[in-house]
């Protein structure tokens, strides 16, 4: 019965804990543009360009391979 206070109480300390962390990044204004990351990465792909010469090779043989597996 003892282990299962320690439970109980283990569990109400972490949703306490995960409670405050919430108020803290709400304060701290953490969840201000949370689409703005999105755009971020897909326009940081953008400007990467076209693939090396050795990831383009890789491509064209496993598409290759692919191709005479059926």
């Amino acid at each position: 019965m003892e282990l299962t206070w320690i439970a109980a109480l283990a569990s109400l300390l972490m949703a306490l804990a995960a409670v405050c962390v919430f108020i803290f990044a709400v304060k701290k204004d953490y969840f201000r543009n949370i689409e703005d990351a999105k755009y971020q990465v897909f326009w940081s792909d953008l400007e990467d360009g076209p693939l090396p010469p050795l990831a383009a090779a890789q491509e064209k043989r496993n598409e290759g391979g692919a191709a005479k597996s059926r």
